[in-house]
């Protein structure tokens, strides 16, 4: 089968196009043949070898990815029939070397989730993991109709998904998005918001000024809930717009460090604020993984939830981890 495998540490271009043998499905496994793989920053780090989190280096060779979405043709003996056929996504487990970038992929029957054909595979794939997530940081931020929400990286695969769920609760956005392309995305996302969505470019030198007087547009002195992903000095200058006692939830840090406010609960205007984490020391318990995997889907299924997706050819894996890396996407990045 056709896979994508790196076996060294180091830039993108490790990653090749490779054939290697088909894997078996096991007790209690199926055999996917994936159209679409998801693609995460956490995998460009784990492609340079460096730890993450919980997870380790991969051991090399490895394939990377840990989502995928397709059908299913073959399952083990003791997997029942009905499954040969169905069109499904799956998520493969948090292991640095996951398997998910392969046309053929081994998935535990009970990691799998049947797809509505109204579904895009791009859009399933997507809620797998991007989608979980997104339910978890919400169930943390709980955004509502008395709150000013701020939100970093908005034109990203969760940050569009906050935008939109931000909205529906009655809030007024202040997303944050680098470039015209992706502020325009943004945008594209709620054309129907009118002045409860104000979009700010933070490729622009002067957007912690623009941003100050978007908040003027949406009749808030300050914002009291900040969900931030990038972290750094962005999530610093992102912070310092909540009022206090505002709430900092922390979902990532795309840019290499976190949040500083969250180790002083203090914004560098001295406001006092309440952290809370979604992930690292002090997250949560969200209980089970696979019913967040459930409700995402739904979301996407039912319109709930527009999906923004940043689709690159299986073969051009590089490709898309230099992008992602460059931060030249908008969305979800998959493969497919």
């Amino acid at each position: 089968m056709d896979a994508i495998r790196h076996h060294t540490y180091g830039p993108p271009e490790t990653l090749v196009l490779e054939q290697v043998p088909d894997p078996v499905p096991g007790p209690g496994q199926v055999l996917v043949a994936a159209r679409v793989h998801g693609v995460h920053l956490l995998d460009t780090t784990l492609r340079r070898g460096e730890a993450t989190g919980p997870l380790p280096a991969p051991r090399l060779p490895a394939i990377p990815g840990r989502e995928v979405a397709g059908a299913v043709v073959a399952v083990d003996p003791d997997v029942g029939d009905d499954w040969l056929g169905a069109r499904v996504a799956a998520h493969l487990g948090a292991t640095p070397d996951g398997g998910g970038y392969a046309r053929l992929a081994v998935a535990p029957v009970d990691s799998l989730h049947r797809l509505p054909d109204r579904l895009d595979l791009a859009d399933a794939v997507a809620m797998i993991g991007t989608g979980r997530m997104a339910l978890m940081a919400l169930e943390v931020a709980r955004p509502g109709p008395d709150d000013v929400v701020v939100i970093t990286a908005a034109a990203g695969g969760l940050g569009s998904l906050f935008v939109q769920s931000a909205l529906a609760a009655g809030a007024r956005v202040l997303a944050l998005a680098g470039g015209p392309r992706k502020v325009r995305a943004v945008r594209g996302l709620a054309p129907d918001a009118g002045p409860s969505l104000a979009v700010v470019d933070v490729a622009a030198p002067s957007w912690p000024q623009d941003a100050r007087a978007a908040l003027g547009r949406l009749r808030a002195p300050a914002a009291t809930l900040l969900i931030d992903g990038v972290g750094g000095d962005l999530g610093a200058d992102a912070a310092a717009l909540l009022g206090p006692g505002g709430r900092l939830v922390v979902q990532g840090w795309a840019s290499g460090s976190p949040n500083p406010v969250a180790a002083s609960a203090v914004t560098p205007h001295g406001q006092p604020v309440e952290v809370r984490a979604v992930v690292g020391p002090g997250a949560p318990a969200f209980g089970d993984l696979r019913d967040h995997q459930r409700r995402a889907l739904e979301r996407a299924a039912s319109g709930e939830w527009r999906v923004l997706t940043h689709r690159v050819a299986f073969a051009e894996a590089a490709r898309a981890h230099r992008e992602l890396e460059e931060r030249r996407t908008v969305g979800k990045v998959v493969l497919g």
